[in-house]
């Protein structure tokens, strides 16, 4: 399941923390998230909860300076994100966003050394510390083998590794990904959740959106709950995860048993 026996793909910049205060987006008339606060440490793996529609991607993206905002600030090392030049943003932030089209089928290596544009290298000019970085990520992410293949003949899995490699390339301090295992079987789901462990435990800090619970409980070291454009609670699963928490969410009913989260059905 686990890819620990590889070499991981180095984190950069360890000890870098996204720090959200107040963060409000609105658009049309709508807010979509409304005077949100957390912070994004390096060694976290934080899973952000919600029903469609709760604003989990909003806050994300204007949490990275991607999206425009009403109000509220979002830093690394004291600097705004949204002022940041994008290629000086990406070098603490790798960004996977829930849609990930390729414009047209390319080798495996040449799309995770997409990952290093944020460095200024021009694709089929990696050189020295920039080749390393890729190579690095194909290894973090076990798809040597797979290198000169064309993404149009992947598995859906495979090319979520992939993904997961393109962000590693980059070497960034911290990953914000959102539903980077949405559409995949089970396995693939806990390999992909895996790597994010892996990034995470060389120094890293993940936030992720998930639907899936059970993956949040088992990865996570807290769980960020959004309902309505706001965060409802932000702590670890034990103390955030229990039946209240997903009746208000999520309105079913459910109860936790051992290590297991039981969804009995809705309210």
């Amino acid at each position: 399941m686990t890819n620990s026996q590889h070499t991981p793909s180095r984190v950069l910049n360890k000890g870098h923390e996204l720090v959200v205060s107040g963060l409000t987006l609105r658009a049309g008339g709508v807010t979509l998230v409304e005077d949100a606060s957390f912070r994004l440490r390096s060694g976290e793996l934080v899973a952000l909860l919600g029903r469609n529609g709760a604003g989990k991607t909003s806050l994300l993206r204007g949490a990275i300076g991607i999206a425009p905002r009403t109000s509220g600030q979002s830093r690394i090392k004291d600097e705004d994100t949204a002022r940041m030049p994008s290629g000086q943003r990406a070098k603490h932030l790798a960004y996977l966003p829930q849609n990930r089209p390729l414009a047209w089928p390319n080798p495996v290596r040449d799309v995770v050394a997409l990952g290093r544009f944020a460095h200024g290298v021009a694709l089929g000019r990696l050189r020295g510390v920039d080749a390393q970085a890729v190579e690095r990520a194909l290894i973090a992410c076990d798809l040597q083998d797979l290198a000169e293949r064309s993404t149009a003949t992947l598995s859906g899995g495979e090319l979520a590794r992939v993904h997961c490699a393109r962000a590693f390339a980059a070497e960034a301090s911290l990953l914000i990904a959102d539903e980077p295992v949405a559409e995949l079987d089970p396995y693939h789901q806990f390999r992909v959740m895996e790597l994010i462990r892996n990034y995470v435990d060389q120094g890293g800090g993940a936030l992720v959106v998930l639907h899936d619970i059970v993956l949040a409980r088992r990865y996570a070291t807290r769980l960020i709950w959004m309902k309505d454009g706001r965060i409802v609670a932000d702590g670890p699963p034990e103390a955030t995860l229990d039946a209240d928490r997903l009746a208000e969410i999520y309105g079913v009913r459910g109860h936790i048993e051992d290590t297991r989260v039981v969804i009995d059905g809705p309210l």
